[in-house]
C-alpha cells in the first residue's frame, strides 16, 4: 500500500490524529510498537496563518517518527492554502486535511465535519490545497452529515478527482458524533468502487486485534485506522500486527507496559518540562487498559489525573505494577 512515494507494506495500521493525544512522546512510542503512520494533533489553520505559538509546538516532528502526516481543519480556501504552505516547510511526509472532526467548536464553525453541508466548498478547499503544495493530501472524513445524507460513495469519488492520495473514512456520520456503532459497509462500498483507485483507510471501533483483522478481511481496505483504543496503550500496535501476521512473537508483560509508560512520562517531561509533560501523559495513564484488572482503581486512578511530580506520578505507577503482579 503506497501514498504517494510512500511504500507502508500490507495491511498497514495507523495511528489516527487527535487532539491533545497525538503529542511526539505518545507518537514515538506507537511509531516504535508498530504503528505504519502516524499524525500530528489536528491544528487550527487559521492558527498556523496566525503564528500561534501553541499551534506551532503541535507540529514539530522529530525525524524517529516517519512517516508522519501534519492534519489541519478550516473553513475557507485561502486560509487552508496558506496553513498548507507553512507546514510544508516543516517537510511532513502528507498533509491531511481534515473534514469529519464532529465537535461543536469545529463542525458548528462550518470546518471539520461541517463541511460536509457544503461539498462545493469542500472541494474547492481541497482542489486548492493540493494544487498550492509539494507534498501529498490526503483527507479524513465521515459518511456524511447524518443518515438523510450518506453522500461518501459520491464524495469519494470527487475528492479523488480533485487529486487527493489516499481517503480515510470513519464510519459515522456527524450527527452520530462517537455514538453507536461505526458503519463499516459503505466504506467497504467505497472501496470497491471500481472507479477509486487511491487507498481507502477505515477508521472506526477498531480496538482489538480481532476487529483490524476484520476490516481488512470483510472490507478489503488498504489501510486501518485507530484512534481511542490507543489511549494508555502504544503497544497495541504490535498486538494488532502480531495477530495480522500470525506472528508467534512473545507478548509484552506487565512490566514491559509499565516501563513503556514510565517511558512515555520521561519522553514528555524532557522534551517539554514537568508539568506540562506530566498534564500530556497522565490522561494517558489514567485511561490505560491495563489498570482495569486492579480492585478499586478508582482513588488510583484521581491521584494520577491529580499529580503533578514526576516521582509522585512515578511512585503510583510502581503500585500499579506491584498491585497487578500479585493478582
Amino acid at each position: 500500500m503506497k501514498i504517494g512515494k510512500i511504500d507502508f507494506g500490507e495491511r498497514p495500521i495507523f495511528l489516527a490524529p487527535m487532539e491533545d493525544v497525538t503529542d511526539i512522546g505518545f507518537r514515538m512510542l506507537c511509531k516504535r510498537y508498530g504503528a505504519a503512520m502516524v499524525y500530528t494533533e489536528f491544528v487550527s489553520a487559521d492558527a498556523i496563518v496566525r503564528s500561534i505559538k501553541s499551534t506551532l509546538n503541535k507540529i514539530e516532528i522529530n525525524d524517529a517518527e516517519r512517516p508522519i502526516g501534519v492534519q489541519i481543519y478550516g473553513r475557507n480556501v485561502e486560509s487552508m492554502v496558506q496553513a498548507s504552505q507553512i507546514i510544508s516547510r516543516v517537510k511532513p511526509d502528507l498533509i491531511d486535511l481534515n473534514f469529519g472532526c464532529p465537535v461543536k467548536k469545529v463542525a458548528g464553525k462550518g470546518a471539520g465535519s461541517g463541511m460536509l453541508k457544503n461539498v462545493p466548498l469542500l472541494l474547492d478547499i481541497t482542489r486548492n490545497v493540493v494544487q498550492s503544495v509539494d507534498v501529498p493530501v490526503t483527507v479524513k472524513t465521515r459518511l456524511g452529515w447524518d443518515n438523510d445524507h450518506l453522500i461518501i460513495t459520491e464524495l469519494a469519488e470527487q475528492l479523488q478527482d480533485c487529486g487527493v492520495q489516499a481517503l480515510t473514512i470513519h464510519g459515522r456520520t456527524r450527527a452520530q458524533m462517537y455514538t453507536g456503532a461505526a458503519d463499516w459497509r459503505l466504506i467497504g462500498e467505497v472501496k470497491r468502487n471500481p472507479r477509486i483507485h487511491i487507498p481507502i483507510i477505515g477508521n472506526g471501533d477498531i480496538s482489538t486485534p480481532e476487529e483490524a483483522k476484520r476490516a481488512f478481511d470483510d472490507y478489503g481496505v488498504d489501510a486501518v485506522m485507530v484512534g481511542r483504543a490507543t489511549f494508555g496503550r502504544p503497544w497495541i500496535f504490535k498486538e494488532m500486527r502480531d495477530f495480522i501476521d500470525n506472528a508467534t512473537a512473545k507478548p509484552l508483560t506487565i512490566d514491559d507496559k509499565i516501563d513503556i509508560l514510565e517511558e512515555q512520562l520521561r519522553i514528555n517531561v524532557e522534551r517539554i518540562d514537568e508539568y506540562r509533560g506530566i498534564i500530556h501523559t497522565r490522561r494517558h495513564l489514567a485511561s490505560s487498559p491495563i489498570f482495569k484488572g486492579i480492585p478499586d482503581f478508582k482513588p488510583m486512578r484521581i491521584a494520577m489525573l491529580r499529580a503533578t511530580k514526576t516521582a509522585e506520578l512515578t511512585a503510583i505507577l510502581e503500585d500499579c505494577r506491584a498491585l497487578l503482579k500479585s493478582l
